[in-house]
């Protein structure tokens, strides 16, 4: 026959267990990694993008991007890239390597 134990387990641990107990380290799930622009025209402009446009920021960055890539714009299509860059980093890998090929 099968035993089965039925120990209620407390949270409140006594010292020697609080000593012991080491809690599991919790990472953000972030995609963007840790490579961010530290030029602080690019941090403000997509805080201000983000804040227009709110999760479809990223989107709306590529979307302009791609606007300026094929009106010949580079200058406007690099800024927007990169801030499209800040917003979502693996959105801004695929559009340039998209509008590259």
């Amino acid at each position: 026959m099968p035993s089965h134990s039925n120990i209620a387990y407390s949270t409140n641990r006594g010292a020697m267990s609080r000593l012991l107990f080491v809690p599991a380290r919790v990472v953000a799930a972030n995609d963007n990694g840790a490579v961010k622009s530290t030029d602080p025209a690019i941090v403000e402009a997509a805080l201000r993008h983000f804040a227009e446009h709110g999760l479809g920021a990223a989107r709306a960055a590529r979307h302009r991007a791609e606007q300026a890539f094929f009106a010949d714009k580079q200058p406007e299509y690099r800024w927007w890239l990169e801030i499209c860059r800040q917003l979502d980093r693996r959105m801004a890998v695929i559009a340039a390597r998209e509008l590259q090929a």
